[in-house]
């Protein structure tokens, strides 16, 4: 087992390699991420209008499902048998909020589920505001919390912002 200070996804010789979980014990394990997505007072006031369909409630599919096929897109991660996953999305001043929750019992976290589900969340609101207006960013995918494993639980500060 790698000592906490390296990084687990590499072998001795420095190949990257999937981490062998098979010794773990399972225990649930939850995550949650969150992600923003800054848009223009006008592709705000157009949400409602969108022809394509609400990209909310389709960022909020997009992301479930992202969460569920986090494996097929990070060379790394285990596929999980996940028990829950729920995307939000939230209209606030200067954008759309989107948080993610990914839970599981198994041999390792979830962390990557929740991130991909409010990366891909983004995209999709992206995708289908992009019309509207090119500059559209998305900002500050990141952990918000983790529970379970040996690593611990971990929350994320809340900045004086």
């Amino acid at each position: 087992m790698p000592e906490s200070s390296q990084l687990s996804h590499f072998d001795e010789s420095g190949q990257a390699t999937m981490v062998d979980v098979s010794g773990k014990q399972p225990a649930r394990r939850t995550a949650t991420a969150s992600a923003f997505v800054e848009l223009s007072e006008a592709v705000l006031a157009a949400l409602p209008a969108n022809p394509k369909g609400n990209p909310l409630e389709v960022a909020r599919f997009a992301g479930i499902q992202a969460a569920k096929r986090t494996a097929e897109l990070i060379p790394m991660c285990h596929p999980l048998a996940l028990t829950h996953v729920d995307v939000r999305a939230e209209v606030v001043a200067g954008g759309v909020r989107i948080t993610a929750a990914a839970a599981t019992v198994g041999p390792t976290g979830v962390e990557m589920e929740a991130l991909t589900a409010v990366a891909v969340a983004a995209l999709t609101i992206y995708d289908m505001t992009k019309a509207l207006d090119k500059g559209i960013v998305i900002r500050n995918v990141q952990l918000e919390a983790k529970s379970g494993g040996k690593s611990g639980d971990f929350v994320r500060e809340k900045s004086g912002a």
